[in-house]
């Protein structure tokens, strides 16, 4: 285990959504938290980060953070050396899911941001049980920190996003496929079918989680990014 590891957070997210990986991890492998709320484009936000990451790396993204993995990748195919995707799809909006954005934005701009997140990480994503409250207050406190004008962005770029699929297809390094069984956001169905574009792919469903699995169950998620980044690199 020696690549470099480069986490990038999801929607409205920072590194506190990989604070559990971070502590066990970095004391292994370099690790970088790319800020993924910079441009109103996934493609304006890869550009931007490639110039500033290490030469080659092992790339893993969360939900929006996943899409700027997969734009990375297919814009630097030979840096990346193995692929995370966590509660992610390599799917473009829909005509009707890009409208659908719309009100929360306007909601948003209007300072019902604290509804809004609730609306965008609604407590059923999660895993039932005591520590959902807790939880659902770090997504909170994240997007009150990014503020609602990094929101709008991200959103934008959701909305503007290219579909993926056939990037998945031509890669070609390790990839782990990582979510949690209650996701209501990113059910397990759409993971195995991200999956199954991957020729090299492993799916790991995380039973005790749901939306945020790096949160609802740190060890597991830091077990299964040990696994992948010790996985023996593919031949190209």
């Amino acid at each position: 285990m020696s690549d470099p590891l480069v986490l990038i957070p999801g929607l409205v997210s920072d590194a506190r959504l990989f604070q559990p990986q971070i502590e066990v991890l970095s004391r292994r492998v370099p690790v970088t938290v790319l800020p993924s709320a910079r441009g109103e484009r996934i493609e304006e936000v890869a550009s931007a980060a490639l110039p500033h990451l290490p030469a080659k790396f092992a790339l893993a993204g969360h939900g929006y953070g996943g899409m700027v993995a997969m734009e990375i990748l297919r814009r630097a195919p030979d840096r990346v050396l193995r692929l995370a995707l966590m509660s992610t799809t390599p799917l473009a909006d829909t005509p009707g899911e890009a409208a659908a954005r719309e009100p929360r934005i306007i909601a948003a701009r209007a300072g019902r941001f604290d509804d809004v997140i609730a609306e965008e990480v609604p407590g059923s994503a999660l895993a039932p049980g005591p520590e959902r409250v807790r939880h659902i207050a770090l997504v909170k406190a994240m997007a009150r920190d990014l503020g609602a004008d990094a929101y709008q962005r991200q959103v934008r770029a959701m909305q503007r996003r290219k579909d993926q699929q056939a990037v998945l297809r031509k890669c070609k390094v390790p990839v782990l496929v990582l979510c949690g069984a209650h996701d209501t956001l990113y059910p397990v169905k759409r993971q195995s079918f991200m999956a199954e574009l991957i020729a090299q792919a492993g799916l790991t469903v995380i039973d005790e989680a749901g939306h945020l699995p790096s949160v609802e169950a740190p060890d597991a998620v830091t077990d299964a990014l040990s696994d992948w980044l010790s996985a023996p690199a593919l031949t190209r």
